[in-house]
């Protein structure tokens, strides 16, 4: 089923769903730019469904400059970056895989 929300409103679905009066006080997500030029992402993972899921790399380099993108996770978080054009990509990669492990 194609979800009619967007990738914003899916992520934030995904932190409020997690926010109970602690967890957001101490994890969440951030978004910055990097300089060559890209998007960074990272997504705390503890304390949520996803926290001991496996998630396989996904990289994709087809052209290095301008359609890049790398999705890993460490031990807490999820990571990922990528060429600006990719931004929404790398969030509904994220998503994607949280829905699939989706509890609550």
């Amino acid at each position: 089923m194609v979800s009619t929300r967007s990738t914003l409103e899916r992520l934030s679905d995904w932190y409020l769903r997690h926010c109970d009066g602690d967890w957001e006080h101490g994890f969440g997500f951030k978004i910055n730019t990097l300089d060559n030029p890209g998007v960074s992402i990272e997504i705390n993972l503890e304390a949520t469904e996803l926290e001991k899921v496996p998630f396989a790399e996904i990289k994709d380099d087809y052209d290095s400059q301008n359609h890049w993108l790398i999705c890993r996770r460490t031990d807490t978080l999820f990571k990922a970056d990528g060429a600006p054009s990719r931004f929404e990509d790398m969030l509904r990669i994220f998503l994607d895989w949280a829905d699939v492990h989706r509890t609550i």
